[in-house]
């Protein structure tokens, strides 16, 4: 079959945002005094101003230069930084509070939301395998503007026959393929249910039993209907067999380094930047699959080798942590061990301008005139130190603010 690669797939642009129009944007608002880092890559403006309106961005300039209608609700950023909102590429929305999304209140999910996601400044996430009855309803909720809360891409999981990874309850009922012909019928089904993507575990952890890999006639199967349809394909790849397999498949994204395997091959190298491949690095979650410190160690020098190599070769980063599935919440680590492998600006692009670029989201990802209002007030400058990228002073997503730090 002739291989296309994600360009030819992903115009996701109209496919994701025409479905999510309906939240309700903010009043006019100007952000002034802060400090805007317009890209990862421009150079930063000190003392301006970012004006709102309707969802959108209307003027970013010195505060000399901007003139603030009377009209506009004025938020004081003097000290802070403005950079573009952060897109979480990998979450789940599985835990307790999120379950009957459909009728718990609103209080307490608004609540959760701000502990998981909004407090962090995530504007945008891709929830990588939930109930989808139950993430759609969430997402209902959101969009309404009754949870203040992220946009939500959701992504339908997919696990090979016999592949119940240990990590998870034995009575928890996993949507398994055992042929071709079962994986592109569940894709379809997830397509027809509005889903943005498919995850196929491409390898799945059996403990002290071998991995069970998923083979390739059923990755390409599930990856021709999402592509066929203008969808992104995740992989959780487990190890290489898995890497090699979701690349044999035309997979677009890993959605995990895998340590527990030897660094990228100049083969498995070759193929990410022929096909475009991205990658979630969801380094922290090493920290906590094992107890022993010294493996943990070098499972976690493992994904940053794999971060770094990556990153050499061209290829996109995107930030996610797999949060919902872990209970860290804090954002941190994250950014620390992404920081052996990649600069500040590196580690704001994954979070800002790569998965805009990768997603064909171009309203998005930068504080520039025109785009999206979603935007980031940091309390200080990762330039001078990487942790302020999690000290969210505000996070506002298309110009409402969804998030604002207490006194």
């Amino acid at each position: 079959m002739k291989q296309r690669t994600l360009i030819a797939f992903c115009p996701l642009l109209l496919v994701f945002l025409s479905a999510l129009r309906s939240f309700t944007a903010g009043d006019d608002c100007a952000f002034v005094g802060g400090t805007v880092y317009p890209s990862p890559t421009t150079a930063a403006i000190p003392n301006a101003v970012v004006l709102t309106s309707l969802g959108k961005i209307t003027a970013v300039g010195t505060r000399t230069a901007v003139k603030i209608p009377s009209s506009a609700r004025i938020i004081d950023c003097t000290g802070k930084v403005i950079v573009a909102g952060f897109w979480n590429n990998h979450i789940h929305f599985t835990d307790n509070t999120w379950r009957d999304a459909a009728n718990a209140p609103a209080a307490g999910l608004e609540k959760h939301m701000q502990e998981m996601l909004t407090r962090w400044g995530f504007t945008t996430v891709w929830d990588l395998g939930s109930d989808p009855i139950n993430s759609l309803a969430l997402r209902r909720r959101v969009e309404s503007g009754e949870i203040p809360g992220p946009r939500i891409f959701l992504a339908g999981s997919e696990f090979p026959k016999g592949g119940h990874p240990v990590y998870l309850p034995p009575e928890m009922q996993l949507p398994e393929v055992a042929s071709p012909a079962e994986a592109a019928q569940l894709a379809q089904n997830y397509m027809r249910m509005g889903l943005e993507g498919i995850k196929l575990f491409t390898g799945s952890f059996m403990g002290n039993k071998p991995v069970i890999n998923m083979d390739v006639p059923i990755v390409e199967a599930a990856v021709n209907v999402a592509h066929g349809d203008n969808k992104p394909v995740f992989a959780h790849p487990q190890n290489r067999t898995g890497v090699d397999n979701a690349m044999a498949g035309r997979v677009d994204i890993l959605a995990h380094t895998v340590p527990s395997e030897r660094d990228f091959t100049a083969d498995e190298l070759a193929r990410f930047k022929t096909q475009h491949t991205a990658l979630i690095p969801t380094l922290t979650l090493w920290t906590t699959v094992v107890e022993d410190p010294v493996v943990t160690n070098g499972l976690v020098a493992s994904g940053v080798q794999q971060l770094r190599t990556f990153s050499a070769n061209g290829g996109a980063v995107l930030f996610g942590t797999d949060v919902g599935f872990t209970a860290n919440y804090d954002t941190s680590p994250e950014f620390e061990l992404m920081s052996r492998a990649l600069s500040v600006n590196e580690i704001l692009a994954s979070l800002t301008t790569n998965p805009a670029a990768y997603f064909k989201a171009f309203d998005k990802g930068r504080v520039e005139k025109g785009l999206d209002a979603d935007l980031v007030i940091l309390d200080g400058d990762p330039a001078s130190d990487m942790h302020n990228l999690a000290k969210i002073a505000y996070t506002v997503r298309a110009g409402k603010i969804v998030y604002q730090k207490q006194p």
